[in-house]
């Protein structure tokens, strides 16, 4: 049972702790990287746009002057950019937790593929994920950490089981965001059974943000700027929406909070929008069998096993 004293800003000391963040440039991410800054955690903030990483970085300085902030290139959807972020990150220490946040979220019009030969949507929202949980395994296990796999309140929206999850048939925008949202939800659960099976001690939860939207966030300069036409759209929508910043939220609880347990769903508590706490996914995004089946295909999309017997071995000498 989710406790119900919990203050969203009021987070628990986070001091001495390091959180990597992907798609820390704007939306969710940013406002989560923030919010974990300001509870004094250390936050790797990732993005695949240099100059982006560069201002999303000043914004939260800005905000938090002594935040301890590092940024890390990182494309989900290249799964070479993937192993040599998480190249750089094992190198460095272990890690607490890691908010597998990027995603498209407007996809394009037709069907697009990236370098390695991968639907984009698929690869970036779930795939490239996939890939670097495994990557960050020992890591996240030195730290007895967590890894938070977003979500979205899209996958009950019809019966969009994903039987073909790169869509090399039937492509759609609509069909192709809902599918890597049940991808990323039903592999976020299968982690979590595989990583308890294998005694690692990682948890592994889901997080969906409602609708969040920019209209209804504050502006930041380089961050969030929406024009005044998306302001008066978005206002018109505040019963059903709520702002990025409190999008987060869900997301940041399932990371932090040290009551919350690996397999739980975390969301708003009016589905759309509100305060953090314990929901329940979709049917479809429960089912064990397509969990199977999607974590199969990734294993060999990406040729990436995790290490499980390594993570599950102690690592005391691991740099903190």
């Amino acid at each position: 049972m989710a406790r119900d004293d919990w203050d969203p800003t009021t987070l628990p000391d986070l001091f001495g702790r390091r959180y990597l963040v992907t798609g820390s440039t704007a939306g969710l991410g940013f406002f989560a990287s923030l919010q974990l800054a300001e509870a004094g955690a250390h936050v790797i903030m990732t993005g695949r746009n240099p100059n982006k990483l560069a201002t999303a970085r000043v914004a939260v300085r800005r905000q938090v002057p002594d935040a301890e902030i590092t940024t890390l290139l990182l494309d989900t959807s290249n799964l070479g950019s993937v192993r040599a972020a998480a190249a750089t990150v094992r190198g460095r220490a272990g890690l607490h937790g890691l908010l597998l946040n990027a995603g498209v979220v407007h996809p394009p019009r037709h069907r697009e593929t990236t370098a390695d030969g991968h639907e984009v949507v698929f690869a970036t929202n779930a795939l490239g994920h996939y890939a670097l949980a495994g990557e960050l395994l020992l890591p996240l296990a030195a730290g007895r950490g967590r890894m938070v796999w977003v979500g979205s309140m899209s996958t009950a929206m019809g019966n969009y089981d994903p039987v073909d999850p790169e869509l090399a048939t039937n492509y759609s925008p609509w069909r192709a965001y809902v599918q890597s949202k049940v991808a990323t939800t039903a592999l976020g659960f299968e982690a979590d059974r595989r990583l308890r099976a294998a005694n690692v001690p990682i948890a592994s939860l889901v997080a969906h943000p409602g609708y969040a939207i920019s209209g209804r966030t504050r502006g930041i300069l380089g961050i969030n700027e929406p024009t005044r036409m998306t302001r008066f759209v978005d206002n018109l929508q505040a019963p059903i929406t709520q702002s990025k910043e409190r999008g987060a939220w869900p997301l940041v609880r399932a990371l932090v909070d040290p009551e919350a347990i690996g397999g739980q769903f975390w969301g708003p508590s009016r589905l759309v929008a509100g305060a953090p706490t314990l929901g329940q996914a979709s049917t479809l995004a429960r089912r064990e069998d397509i969990a199977a089946r999607l974590w199969d295909y990734c294993e060999h999309a990406t040729g990436i096993t995790w290490p499980y017997l390594k993570a599950s071995r102690p690592r005391r000498l691991w740099r903190r």
